[in-house]
């Protein structure tokens, strides 16, 4: 199958490039691992940040943005994503994105407050922001005649001028890649001049997470094999409050109920954060999730307290429906019962390393969302950062497509999949293993506190791992779940390589070793050379 532009993933980075490019007139090929709508957009549930208020500035969130990413931030891409953040919560207005209305005359859409920002400025739809915005961008996709959608579709790896057929071919870049289709069971070539990753983040490396079950870092791990730098992979972002539930593993409890005044309190109903920050429940996610972790360890708990009963009659529901229907569903009534939460991994705050346009080290190919690391996010993400970036860097990367699109030679005849010397395995149980190890280690060594020792016993068991799979791949025909197992034992090397390299405690990175700052902030970089 062929197209003018290959665009892997389907949420908000995605379909936000391909409704730009196909207004321009090319043809889009849309690829998703399961449904459309599965990806990791649809569970946002805070907002967007823009500056929209009278009383804000740009240069308030772009001072909130570098104080949250602890100063490793690129200025220039947060000044970029700020500056456009406006615009881009426009054009969400004009594909009927319903925000919620201001509650006064002069206020335009209601604004609330999360972790880490000093004024207002999150719009928001109820606590199902991204679902609203998933579900238009989707709807003005499918009625676009040259997007075309690939459900049911997972990415193996980018097809470059090694796959070309002949020697003819010489130039290095992006021309497609190979897809694995769920149904057939057969590897696809998908063609075209221009690649787009845009497949999320890599949480799903850890045993906790609040992601879908598709955030296995597959775009980070195909990048890195063509050849392109990943940078700040130690900054693993975790929520201080998902759910902790026996039945329900992944279910967040937005950073918004402790921007409207939910208090963290302990079991015996002490509230604690103050204790750990001035800023209490309203400090950026890395030092709530710490305090978390703090005094579970120290009282030996299984989870804290997220207290919204003392809000007036009425407040909890109005602000928060999605997730009253959902607690109350597991008989959790979060108006008159506090919510039990633990931390979880929530954002890969590291990627593929791209610039103001989205462009990685590979030419044609692109990354944009998750999977990169523009400069905007530094060492920790400030809430409602992620789906701006998504739109903005998804507008931009069209735009420098579209500048180019003449220029870029056509794709040339590529080999197909060759399976003529692997077989079917009869052993799926060691992919299955194999997860469940990686996952284990990786939130037991190499989560929110981190030791030089826990980081060199996780490279021990990732090399072993590697390893194993490496030949279970080489042997066997590829399925969905043993391409997402490659991919995040890749990550997984990427993330201790890049904490073992980090002797600091910045941000996201904290390790008992190295408690303190050095003096000026580097980006971690790794090169595929060094691979």
């Amino acid at each position: 199958m062929e197209a003018d532009v290959v665009v892997v993933g389907s949420g908000a980075a995605g379909l936000t490039v391909a409704l730009n490019l196909a207004a321009d007139g090319l043809d889009v090929l849309v690829l998703s691992k399961a449904d459309i709508s599965a990806g990791s957009t649809s569970w946002a549930q805070g907002g967007i940040a823009a500056v929209l208020d009278e009383g804000d500035t740009f240069e308030s969130h772009i001072e909130d943005t570098m104080i949250a990413g602890a100063g490793l931030n690129d200025r220039r891409a947060v000044e970029f994503v700020v500056e456009h953040a406006a615009p881009a919560i426009e054009r969400l207005a004009a594909l009927g994105v319903p925000f919620n209305p201001g509650e006064t005359v002069s206020e335009r859409w209601h604004l609330t407050r999360e972790g880490g920002h000093s004024a207002r400025r999150i719009v928001h739809v109820d606590d199902a922001t991204g679902w609203a915005v998933q579900k238009a961008l989707e709807k003005a996709a499918l009625a676009t005649p040259n997007i075309r959608f690939l459900p049911g579709h997972v990415a193996v790896d980018i097809i470059t001028e090694r796959h070309a057929v002949g020697r003819g071919f010489a130039e290095r870049r992006a021309m497609g890649l190979y897809a694995l289709d769920r149904e057939s069971g057969h590897v696809r070539r998908l063609l075209g001049r221009a690649v787009v990753l845009a497949t999320g983040g890599a949480s799903r490396v850890y045993r906790f997470s609040t992601n879908p079950d598709g955030s296995t870092g597959d775009g980070i791990a195909m990048a890195w094999r063509a050849g392109c730098r990943v940078s700040n992979m130690e900054f693993n972002q975790f929520h201080p409050t998902c759910l902790y539930h026996p039945q329900v593993k992944n279910f967040l409890i937005t950073e918004a109920m402790r921007g409207e005044g939910g208090i963290l309190r302990l079991p015996d109903g002490t509230a604690f954060m103050e204790a750990h920050d001035p800023r209490r429940e309203l400090a950026p996610r890395d030092v709530v999730a710490r305090a978390i972790d703090a005094e579970m360890k120290r009282l030996g708990i299984p989870h804290v307290l997220l207290d919204m009963t003392h809000k007036p009659a009425g407040f909890v529901e109005e602000h928060f429906p999605t997730i009253v229907k959902r607690l109350r569903e597991l008989g959790i009534d979060p108006v008159t019962q506090p919510i039990p939460v633990v931390p979880a991994a929530h954002y890969t705050c590291g990627g593929v390393l791209v610039d103001l346009h989205g462009r990685t080290d590979l030419p044609g190919l692109y990354a944009i969302g998750e999977v990169s690391q523009s400069g905007l996010h530094g060492a920790n993400r400030l809430a409602s950062n992620s789906l701006l970036e998504c739109l903005v860097f998804g507008a931009a990367a069209a735009d420098e497509i579209l500048a180019r699109f003449a220029h870029t030679p056509a794709t040339a005849e590529i080999h197909p999949w060759d399976e003529s010397r692997v077989t079917s395995s009869d052993e799926e149980v060691v992919v299955t293993h194999n997860w469940d190890e990686l996952r284990r280690f990786m939130w037991d060594y190499v989560g929110i506190v981190r030791t030089d020792r826990r980081l060199e016993r996780a490279a021990h068991r990732v090399a072993l791992l590697r390893q194993e799979i490496a030949d279970y791949y080489g042997n066997f025909r590829v399925t969905p779940d043993l391409l997402e197992l490659r991919n995040l034992v890749e990550v997984a090397d990427l993330i201790v390589r890049s904490a073992q390299s980090r002797k600091e405690s910045r941000g996201l990175h904290y390790t008992t070793d190295y408690p303190g700052l050095l003096d000026t902030p580097r980006d971690t970089i790794l090169y595929p050379s060094t691979n």
